[in-house]
């Protein structure tokens, strides 16, 4: 089976024009709402992994 290189960049041009880019708001507020998730994620694991200190040390005695 042969190979065109040629042809293969036509079917790639071809799907790539059937793609749907967002727009520039779509792309602003989905960029928007990843933020404010990886910042709210960040408050929840440091609230939790700061009450699991505090619950380990109390069990275990460990006095700083």
């Amino acid at each position: 089976m042969a190979f065109s290189p040629f042809k293969f960049l036509q079917e790639v041009r071809d799907e790539t024009a059937k793609v749907t880019w967002p727009t520039r708001r779509e792309t602003m507020i989905t960029t928007l709402m990843v933020f404010i998730m990886v910042a709210v994620s960040s408050v929840f694991f440091f609230v939790a992994d700061q009450i699991i200190r505090v619950l380990v040390t109390f069990i275990l005695g460990i006095k700083a």
